[in-house]
Formats: structure tokens, C-alpha cells, sequence
């Protein structure tokens, strides 16, 4: 787990901007779920033989009352039990995004750690292909406003249960033909989950498992049509993608499409934004069936990402420094400081240490270091009119002009420095 600090925290505020922006433009709307769940939501939704529920999830029991609690380790089966708990999907169905902390207890890697932070959308109570496409835009469309290169969508289908269970019976029984060629790991899971052994990460097993009955020869009508009218979609919004027939995700719950945003930058663990349908999760936690469908985003890999490819976000700096020669004047500064902010202005004022306000030319270096565009002078002089110097900081010239106190947030929405 890690602390995120300034000025680290600035990028932050800044994807979460541009997703919030972004989700608004979409029709989506924000919810937030508790962090802590009972266990049992996690186990039934994600489903038992998968690794989140087996090694990663942090549970306890709680001692006060003996309830078996455990820290989200995602948030779409929170979200379905808030949306069932709260019967949302009443009068019809429902777009929702949440940003958040998630906890899984896995061996760090690059981008990667035990508290990481999730930006998520769902649509919840629609059944229609365009809705999986839709969700696919929103999230493509959000590489394209942060400038996020270097992305790969995969695609794949994974049709519904019954198609499910026939591959899953071809499956089987062409790995118990192999299952000398399988790992540990592998054999564990012939019976219990074949088909996450299509998604392993061993070497020693990538011709086996490009060897093995593919599920989406399995699809039927119906399921073959829903995923061409996604394709059909995002080719005609020129969203590029390529077909993966291995793609299963991690979770139990997915059918139909699913789909991965990936990257080879940064290293084995490649994905940095993963969803699908899940048409029977709603049911399964004791809602009235719905289907549904949604992503969710690592903010950790994302901006490692674009630190990698040098992209440049924006830092916070103040609008204003105020240079402050003498202590005793500091009330009246303040006011006229508080009217700037009103103002929409950011302001960062200098304080004293103690001894004093320190020297001019102290104060200048600070309002330099600061990033602010003016320097406000608050001299004895200028008080004494009712009046600031206003210095430019980033012109080059350190063109001055003087200000009357009385309208200085008439003079900052005239600039319009803010921003």
C-alpha cells in the first residue's frame, strides 16, 4: 500500500476530472458503496474457484458481532447489491460510475498494489448490444481525452450458459486427454473453473491452451448476432480491435461480450481496463433477473502509463502569490485575498516564520517557485492608497500595473486567471 502525495496528487485530481467530465457527457451518474462487504456477496458474484476469492481477498471476522466482513476486492458486486437493495432498477434501468479504493492481497508489481484505485462504469437493466458498445466508447473515449497511446482492445464472446456448459464438456475432456501437460494450478482447476486455464500465464502450457475446443465455436444464433452488432458499432465509430478468443476474465459472473484494454508497456500484467456483460449477477444476489454490463479501470496503471509515455499533466499552481512586506498589515491583506477567492481565484499567500515576514526578494523567490502567474505586492505604500502591484511572473518582462483594492475581483474575472 502507498501514500499519495503532492505534488503526486495533482495528476491524480486530474484523471478524476476528466472522468467525471466525461461520465457527465455520457449520462452517468455517480454512486458510492461501502468499502467493507459481507464476504458472502464476493464469494457468490466472483465465484469460488477464481483467484481474487481463493488468495487475494482480505476477510475477517468481525468481533463484535462475528460477522464475516471483507474489504472490496472490486466494486461491481457492491454495486449490484446497492442496486438491488435500493430496487433502482424500478423505474428502469441505470448508467452508473464510482471511483474508489479496491484491495487485493497479490504480490506487487509495477502499477499494481494491495490498495489500488478503480474508476468504474455500469448500465444496469439493458439488454441491447449497443449498451456493450456504448460502455467500450465511453472508456475509448477517455483514452482519447487524456491522450493515453498505446492501447490495444481485445474482444471476445463468451456466449451464455448453455453454450458455456457444452464447450465446457469438449474442454474437459480434451484436457484429461493432456492433463500430463498441465500444472499444478491447472489440475486443480480441471473440474472446478477449465475455463480460467485458457487465461494461464505459464509458458509451458501456450500450445496446449491454443490447441484447446474453443468456446466461441460453441455460440449459437443469438450470441453470434449480439457480438457482430458490437463489432458493427464500434467499426463504424473507427474504434480499432482485434479478436482474442482466450479472453475469459476473472470473474464468474461475465457472459456474452467481454472485452480488455491492454499495453505492452507495462510488462506481464498488461491490462488496464477490463470488462463485460453479466446478465445473471443481478439474480444471482438476489435481485429480479436484469442484465447488465460494465468496465473497470486500474488509476494506478493508467497514469504509470502516461508518465511512460511522457504525456505532461497539468500542475497545480496558484493563480496568485501574495507578497506580504510587513505583519501588521496582514488583515487587510487577507480581505482582499478572501475577495480574490470568492473571485474563483487560487491563492497562495506568504506567511511569516516567526521572525518576521522575511526579505522582498525571499518572497519573490517563493512566488517564482510557487508556478503562480502575478505576484501581488502588498506594500506599505500601496495600502495606504487602497491599492495592490500586480507583477507578472510568467510574461518574461515582469510587466507591473497597480490594482485598486476595492475591485481586485472585478480586475481577476477580467484577466480571467483562474483556470
Amino acid at each position: 500500500m502507498n501514500d499519495i502525495l503532492p505534488p503526486e496528487s495533482a495528476r491524480w485530481e486530474w484523471l478524476e476530472e476528466k472522468v467525471r467530465n466525461l461520465m457527465e457527457r455520457f449520462a452517468y451518474r455517480n454512486m458510492r458503496t461501502p468499502i467493507v462487504e459481507p464476504t458472502a456477496l464476493f464469494v457468490r458474484g466472483l465465484g469460488e474457484v477464481t483467484d481474487i476469492v481463493e488468495k487475494e481477498m482480505y476477510s475477517f471476522e468481525d468481533k463484535l458481532n462475528g460477522e464475516h466482513l471483507t474489504l472490496r476486492p472490486e466494486a461491481t458486486a457492491g454495486v449490484v447489491r446497492a442496486v438491488v437493495e435500493h430496487t433502482m432498477l424500478y423505474e428502469g434501468g441505470k448508467r452508473l460510475y464510482y471511483m474508489g479504493p479496491m484491495f487485493r492481497h497479490e504480490k506487487p508489481q509495477r502499477g499494481r498494489y494491495r490498495q489500488f484505485h478503480q474508476v468504474g462504469a455500469e448500465a444496469l437493466g439493458f439488454p441491447g448490444a449497443e449498451v456493450d458498445a456504448e460502455l467500450i466508447l465511453l472508456a475509448n473515449s477517455l483514452w482519447e481525452e487524456i491522450g493515453l497511446q498505446n492501447v490495444e482492445l481485445q474482444l471476445n464472446s463468451l456466449g451464455q450458459p448453455e453454450e458455456r456448459k457444452a464447450h465446457r464438456s469438449a474442454l474437459i475432456a480434451y484436457l484429461e486427454q493432456n492433463v500430463d501437460a498441465l500444472d499444478e494450478d491447472a489440475r486443480r482447476r480441471l473440474y472446478s473453473n477449465p475455463l480460467r486455464i485458457l487465461d494461464t500465464k505459464n509458458p509451458a502450457m501456450q500450445d496446449l491452451v491454443n490447441a484447446a475446443p474453443r468456446l466461441f465455436d460453441f455460440l449459437g444464433e443469438a450470441s453470434l448476432k449480439h457480438f457482430d452488432t458490437v463489432k458493427a458499432i464500434l467499426d463504424a465509430n473507427g474504434v480499432k480491435w482485434t479478436m482474442n478468443p482466450r479472453l475469459v476474465r476473472g470473474m464468474d459472473y461475465y457472459n456474452l461480450t467481454v472485452f480488455e484494454f491492454v499495453t505492452t508497456q507495462l510488462g506481464s500484467q498488461g491490462t488496464i481496463c477490463g470488462g463485460g456483460r453479466y446478465d445473471y449477477l443481478i439474480e444471482e444476489v438476489g435481485g429480479k433477473p436484469a442484465p447488465a454490463v460494465g468496465w473497470a479501470l486500474g488509476a494506478e496503471r493508467v497514469l504509470e502509463l502516461l508518465k511512460e509515455q511522457g504525456s505532461q499533466v497539468p500542475a497545480l499552481v496558484p493563480d496568485v502569490y501574495a507578497i506580504v512586506p510587513d505583519a501588521g498589515s496582514l488583515p487587510q491583506v487577507i480581505a482582499a485575498l478572501q475577495k480574490l477567492r470568492a473571485a474563483g481565484v487560487s491563492v497562495q499567500m506568504h506567511t511569516s516564520s516567526g521572525e518576521g515576514m522575511g526579505s522582498m526578494k525571499s518572497q519573490f523567490k517563493k512566488a517564482d517557485a510557487s508556478g503562480a502567474r502575478f505576484a501581488l505586492v502588498f506594500g506599505a505604500d500601496e495600502l495606504a492608497r487602497g491599492a495592490v502591484t500586480v507583477k507578472s511572473m510568467r510574461d518574461g518582462e515582469g510587466r507591473q500595473s497597480e490594482q485598486s483594492l476595492d475591485a481586485i475581483g472585478t480586475w481577476a474575472g477580467t484577466l480571467k486567471i483562474s483556470g
